[in-house]
């Protein structure tokens, strides 16, 4: 496995591509409510992304999948497509996933959870998904294992009653969209996959948490994951940069709390 170790300039170009990928959520977020369609937040980004930014939203014919960025609603698990015909309503909740290649060809990649109105049901779900993806984050450092995050993530979903997709993985990132190494969420490395960290690396953390089974399975479109017994699904994601101390999230936006990080 060859695990690409960033240099100080590629390091620098990680970050304006995190930054853009956080700016790019923090745009559309006072536009995701009830009533407007996943397409109309597809165009909103993709120009946003192309005329604000000088950017390219990386999934755009990407092995050719048809948008922008993917907006996964309710059983959705990942992939799912932005559509004109597909309306927000109260109860739903929904991840958008943003990719933006720069001008300079690094790649910013991040996801966050939308609840449309109110449901307790959903908002629990995103909530103990988040509280996942925080607590792998907070392993992140040299010398600490993939099986380390992978096994914070699985416990705490678990220990909430919900499961952990199997099917789809995070994965290192860079001038690559999707380079070494594959990041599991749930305890299933082989010994020759569990690699320990080392400063440079760039990787995202993506777990997707199911209320019900893990299973999933891609619809006819070829792209759309949903749980296959038709339970809710929540998804968060970041790009991460180990350092020489900890870990730097690149894809932060300016309304969370990463005061976490500082314990």
């Amino acid at each position: 496995m060859n695990v690409p170790i960033k240099t100080p300039d590629e390091i620098d170009k990680m970050r304006e591509a995190g930054r853009q990928a956080a700016s790019v959520l923090e745009m559309l977020t006072p536009h995701v409510q009830a009533g407007v369609s996943t397409g109309k937040l597809d165009r909103l980004c993709h120009d946003y992304i192309v005329n604000e930014l000088g950017s390219t939203p990386a999934p755009l014919d990407y092995h050719g999948f048809p948008k922008s960025i993917c907006t996964s609603i309710n059983r959705v698990v990942c992939h799912g497509i932005p559509d004109d015909a597909k309306q927000l309503k109260n109860g739903d909740i929904m991840n958008i996933d943003i990719t933006v290649r720069t001008a300079d060809g690094y790649h910013g990649d991040s996801s966050m959870m939308f609840v449309i109105g109110e449901t307790i049901q959903g908002e629990r779900l995103c909530r103990v998904t988040q509280e996942c993806l925080y607590r792998s984050i907070a392993l992140v450092k040299p010398g600490a294992r993939l099986s380390e995050l992978a096994r914070a993530i699985q416990q705490h979903a678990e220990a909430n009653g919900y499961s952990v997709v199997r099917d789809f993985c995070g994965h290192g990132i860079g001038a690559g969209f999707h380079e070494d190494p594959q990041v599991l969420h749930y305890d299933g490395y082989a010994p020759e996959a569990d690699i320990a960290l080392a400063a440079g690396m760039c990787f995202t953390i993506e777990p997707m948490i199911n209320v019900g089974s893990h299973k999933t399975k891609v619809l006819r479109d070829g792209w759309t994951a949903v749980t296959r017994d038709k339970s809710l699904s929540a998804q968060w994601e970041h790009t991460l940069l180990v350092t020489e101390s900890g870990v730097e999230v690149l894809t932060a936006r300016g309304e969370e709390d990463l005061s976490f990080l500082e314990r």
